[in-house]
């Protein structure tokens, strides 16, 4: 007699098994992340941040693992690449977002100044990278001067005037009326410099506005100041391309670079020639990161 033999399915391979995250992966993960928060902090110049932003690349289990500490800190993370280090910006309910109103406060800003302060940065962005092939190209390096962001501004506001002239709108709208139309208009009212017996900026002034803001875009390593001409010269990095390619779809930024006051033809903004007028001797020799409040 023969014995019956049940016959079953082979067994599949056996599951392959993650390693377990250790405090010591945990830590590190957030080391990577606390180097992100430092924009000023370079790879180049720091072996174990250039360590971890390899591991971040070479190790997914790891990428995965700084991109939670991250996410749970509030933190977007833009890019992770040498040039840039770990690129990160603030989610608007993030600890460590900065609103505009917050950063009007930080330069003793009224509140009816708070729009100037918001377009001194949406102008620098504007006029640092005009074109969308400047923000896809990581080679590209944007230059703005304070006076020439200034006059920018003001010629931008010469064109919404016309605009709104030709469709028969009101041209002069109170000077607390909120929106970016308003805030140019507002703008091209306040004197560029002020009128200091020494010459010096005045800090409610449209070019000591612009000085502030690419001050505060140094300090958080978007900038650097590379001269004193106009009223300040600076060149990008790859966290403000980042940063400007993050917010490059708002309806502000597209409305400012259609009215066409930036041409460009070899990759260098440059301003249209200024129309004759007294009002734009204040800006002679002329060369955008928030969250709402």
């Amino acid at each position: 007699m023969s014995e019956h033999v049940e016959w079953s399915e082979p067994e599949g391979p056996a599951p392959t098994a993650t390693a377990a995250v250790t405090p010591a992966d945990a830590a590190d993960a957030a080391r990577l992340v606390s180097f992100g928060l430092q924009p000023k902090l370079q790879p180049a110049r720091d072996q174990e941040y250039a360590d971890l932003l390899r591991r971040y690349r070479e190790d997914p289990p790891f990428a995965r693992l700084a991109d939670a500490v991250a996410t749970g800190l509030g933190l977007i993370v833009l890019e992770v690449s040498p040039r840039a280090g770990m690129a990160v910006t603030a989610a608007e309910d993030s600890v460590f977002a900065v609103r505009m109103g917050d950063y009007a406060r930080r330069t003793s800003a009224d509140g009816g100044d708070r729009f100037l302060h918001g377009l001194a940065h949406l102008a620098v962005a504007a006029m640092a990278f005009p074109r969308p092939e400047d923000l896809a190209d990581d080679g590209y390096i944007g230059r703005v001067t304070v006076n020439g962001v200034d006059a920018f501004v003001r010629q931008a506001c010469r064109r919404l005037e016309e605009r709104a002239a030709e469709q028969g709108e009101n041209t002069d709208p109170a000077t607390d009326t909120p929106g970016l139309e308003a805030a140019w208009r507002i703008w091209v009212r306040r004197s560029a410099t002020g009128a200091t017996k020494d010459a010096r900026r005045l800090a409610g002034s449209t070019t000591g506005i612009v000085a502030k803001a690419v001050a505060f875009l140094t300090e958080s390593g978007f900038l650097h100041r590379t001269g004193d001409d106009n009223g300040g010269t600076y060149r990008t990095t790859a966290r403000y391309q980042l940063q400007v390619r993050d917010m490059a779809g708002s309806a502000a930024m597209a409305e400012l670079l259609e009215l066409g006051v930036v041409p460009v033809t070899d990759g260098t903004p440059t301003l249209l020639p200024a129309e004759e007028s007294d009002d734009l001797e204040l800006v002679a020799d002329a060369g955008l990161p928030f969250h709402s409040s």
